[in-house]
């Protein structure tokens, strides 16, 4: 089998997904633009062979790439990259080489539009947030007088919260049409009051999830991008909520064959008129690709599994070889170097010591959702996660 990977060195423990395909006897390609000798130890001694190209962003050297992997190892059997910005690159690519293991890109509207997952998610019955394309300013303002103030204005076609905006005023939605960018096709859409629940998993060949999992974000991403606020979330149980009923029906709903998926949810913290009462399901976005964040690995901490493996053996075998049995609550919290807490970093060592999984620098780049350090811990209690996130977020009055 031969599975072209785009990206395998960035994010960092993108490797992860790339060495456990080649354990199993795959031959994995690497498509990247950084320089062989540059790219860390674990990524390289998890592919097959590596190309390297100018840009990413020039589909023709992309292209040529996979065309130079065609003719030395044969047919191209999966196209992938689990990074949101090279969903349509792999998609374009796998229809330009046939390669059917994956949505090709005369289908990606539902995946890339969020004005499409929109339409989606009402045929399944689930609510969305009204919405309109933003083409002037006048009719911006007819939309809030309809829905009133806030508003949020995000990219129809966009990658998590960049260029995405809450606004309150009259006076702030013309800010906004004065500084635009005019190349981004906006969308405007009434605020929601309510925190995002994602489910997340892997599917097969047939939308059977193999594995799920749900996290809860204690805080608006769009905040933590747009105000540098800390990022802090955890996961919860999925057997038998409504979770796991209205993202299996998103499942069946969306191209999720053979998939990683990551889909984003309100829950209604209020009742809103039109959309629900408060605790009720809204349907927010769809994303075709591993969850972020280190979220793949919290997955691996709740269960006790490796859903790196597990993804593999679906590409693989279309199926999989252990059982899921959810054991721990596991929690993400973040820090940002401008902030002062209450708890230095080696106090919440010392405090937690072996709760704690992962303790890291974040790379700039990645900082503005993440956080500038974060720290994923585990525990059986509910109580104990709510407690330790609490404690390593506490900033000094």
């Amino acid at each position: 089998m031969n599975v072209v990977f785009i990206s395998p060195h960035f994010p960092l423990y993108f490797h992860n997904f790339c060495s456990r395909l080649k354990e199993k006897g795959v031959n994995v390609l690497g498509v990247g633009d950084s320089d062989y000798n540059s790219i860390p130890a674990d990524t390289k001694s998890s592919l097959t062979e590596y190309y390297k190209v100018g840009n990413l962003e020039n589909f023709e050297e992309v292209h040529k790439a996979c065309k130079f992997f065609e003719s030395k190892y044969g047919d191209i059997n999966w196209i992938e990259s689990q990074n949101e910005y090279w969903l349509e690159t792999e998609a374009t690519l796998r229809s330009k080489f046939d390669v059917n293991t994956g949505t090709k890109i005369e289908n990606m509207g539902p995946m890339k539009y969020k004005s499409k997952m929109k339409a989606i998610y009402e045929s399944a019955k689930i609510p969305v947030a009204r919405y309109d394309f933003i083409t002037n300013y006048e009719k911006a303002l007819d939309f809030t007088k309809t829905t009133g103030y806030p508003v949020v204005v995000k990219p129809d076609n966009g990658v998590g919260a960049t260029s995405t905006y809450k606004l309150k005023s009259d006076d702030e939605l013309a800010y906004f049409f004065a500084t635009k960018n005019p190349n981004i096709k906006y969308i405007i859409e009434e605020y929601v009051c309510g925190h995002v629940e994602t489910f997340d998993g892997i599917t097969d060949s047939n939308k059977n999830i193999l594995i799920s999992s749900s996290h809860v974000m204690m805080n608006s991403i769009m905040d933590c991008v747009n105000e540098c606020e800390d990022t802090a979330f955890y996961s919860q149980p999925v057997k038998g909520r409504d979770i796991e009923e209205i993202g299996t029906k998103v499942v069946k709903s969306f191209d999720t064959r053979s998939r990683f998926f990551h889909f984003e949810f309100f829950r209604l913290d209020e009742d809103k008129e039109g959309l629900g009462k408060k605790g009720d399901i809204v349907g927010l976005e769809v994303n075709m690709r591993a969850p972020g964040a280190y979220i793949p690995d919290m997955i691996n901490y709740t269960y006790d599994v490796d859903v790196y493996s597990i993804w593999a053996d679906m590409l693989i075998h279309d199926e999989i070889f252990v059982e899921i049995d959810r054991k721990y609550y596991v929690g993400y919290a973040s820090r940002r170097n401008h902030n002062k807490y209450k708890h230095s970093i080696n106090d919440i060592k010392n405090r937690y010591n072996k709760k704690l999984l992962i303790d890291v620098e974040v790379p700039e780049v990645l900082s503005g959702a993440m956080g500038n350090h974060v720290f994923i811990f585990r525990t059986k209690s509910y109580e104990d996660l709510i407690d330790m996130i609490n404690t390593i977020s506490k900033k000094v009055n």
